[in-house]
This record gives structure tokens, sequence and C-alpha cells, in this order.
């Protein structure tokens, strides 16, 4: 029976598409896009092996900012999160939002800042970023709930 995410779908995430999973993702770039029906350029994150983007608010772009240790978000990609489900209120009603966690310290890079912003790998080789930035096996595609 089909449910409503997938009768709508969407080009951004939505913490349904987390699946009460907590994923821990690299970022691989931050965009503006126009997003929603008035098309407002808004910032919108992308990971590495994920097809949708996260579109930022203030409360996840200022998480992101202390996790990276900078504000500017040319120099996030690379920098590992983790995504999470929680209720919130919006416009007076609770409803369900993505936040953004740092990664437990046994996860983290660990390397140091200068070099976790180093240029990025060729596109062709996905694999070899996820080495550089985490000594754990890489994510297969089941490990992401999306």
């Amino acid at each position: 029976m089909p449910n409503i995410d997938t009768l709508f779908p969407s080009k951004f995430l939505k913490a349904s598409d987390l699946q009460g999973k907590e994923p821990v993702v690299v970022i691989r770039e931050v965009k503006y896009e126009p997003v929603g029906q008035q098309k407002d350029m808004k910032a919108v994150v992308y990971f590495e092996r994920v097809h949708k983007g996260l579109v930022l608010n203030k409360t996840n772009a200022n998480r992101i900012t202390q996790i990276a240790g900078s504000g500017i978000t040319e120099e996030w990609a690379g920098v590992q999160i983790k995504l999470h489900a929680t209720m919130v209120e919006f416009q007076g009603e609770p409803t369900e939002a993505i936040r953004i966690r740092p990664v437990s310290p046994a996860r983290q890079n660990p390397l140091r800042p200068a070099e976790a912003f180093a240029p990025q790998p060729t596109p062709a080789a996905p694999d070899a970023l996820f080495e550089r930035v985490s000594k754990e096996p890489p994510l297969t595609d089941d490990d992401i709930p999306f």
C-alpha cells in the first residue's frame, strides 16, 4: 500500500527518508538552488553516495559550522556528520525534522583541519575520499536508508 512519501517524492531529504536510522554521511558540496513553490534560493548540502540533498536551515547550518570549524561552506567538503530525525515545532505545529550531530569521537576525522579540506579526489574514485576521512570500512548502499 503506498504512503504519502511514495506518492509525492521529493528531491530533498526528509526525516521519513531516514527510516529511524542515524546514518553517518560525508559532505560533498553545498549548492544554492531554487527550493519550494516560491523557488526561493536556498543552500542545499549534498553528501557522498546520497542521491538527495538536505535543504539547510539555520539550525543545521550552525551545527555543521560548529562541527566543521568553519562557516565557509566550501570548506565543509569531506566533513562527516550524523543525521537523525527529531520532533520540532514548525509554525506552531509539531513536525519531524532532520537534525545533525557530530560523529562520535571514535569515528571522527583523524586528520588535522588543514588536511581534512585538502583538494578532493577525482569523481571517478569516490571511495578514495572516504578512506581519507575515515579509517572504518566504507559505507555500502545497505548502510544508507535512502
